[in-house]
């Protein structure tokens, strides 16, 4: 006899973000959502990022990456394990509000947290997609990488990014107009500076 599916996978499946029930970080948990889903006939898909400073390439290749299911999934990396892969100053965005953006994303399904101490694969041996996507600008999880994972998957797809705008690029500008200012301001201030240290002097 076939069981029912629960609340929260009936949940997933309506319309509106309902982050409460997209939002499944507990691994088994989310296995047990992952084989209802499937038992229901659904085809699953799987892909992974940070998502900090959500844009148009990030909102393209989601889209794209649904394209080849029914349902997609979505580990969000956490804000110790983005540190740890981007440095101390990344994400600019936490990981609470990087979800509840990524969930009024309409093809997204299902967000879940990839944390520091799991292993790369974990969370694709906990899904099993039939479609896993990755991305080919993805440094940590190259082509080779990807398929070493095969096993765990119907099918691997490398996608190339969807736009010529990055997060890393975005932060960087950011960073160097920053420091730009910062370098106007004190060239700015330092006749006064000068001056008023000159009058100390004098008095």
């Amino acid at each position: 006899m076939k069981r029912a599916p629960t609340v929260k996978v009936k949940n997933i499946l309506a319309p509106g973000s309902n982050l409460k029930d997209r939002f499944v970080p507990d691994y088994r948990e989310l296995k047990q959502v992952v084989q209802d889903l499937k038992r229901m006939g659904y085809r699953l898909v799987l892909t992974q990022g940070v998502y900090d400073m959500l844009h148009e390439g990030h909102a393209r290749y989601l889209e794209k990456a649904l394209s080849y299911g029914d349902l997609l999934i979505v580990g969000v990396d956490s804000d110790e394990l983005t540190h740890k892969r981007k440095g101390p100053n990344r994400p600019v965005v936490p990981q609470e509000e990087r979800l509840h953006m990524l969930a009024h994303l309409r093809s997204v399904s299902i967000l879940t947290l990839r944390e520091a101490s799991h292993d790369i694969g974990a969370l694709i041996k906990c899904v099993e997609p039939d479609v896993l996507i990755t991305s080919s600008s993805t440094k940590d999880f190259s082509r080779g990488e990807a398929t070493a994972y095969k096993s765990w998957c119907g099918k691997v797809i490398v996608l190339p990014p969807q736009a010529a705008t990055s997060t890393t690029a975005r932060v960087r500008l950011l960073t160097i107009d920053g420091a730009d200012q910062l370098a106007q301001e004190i060239m700015t201030g330092v006749p006064e500076l000068v001056t008023n240290a000159l009058k100390k002097l004098r008095s």
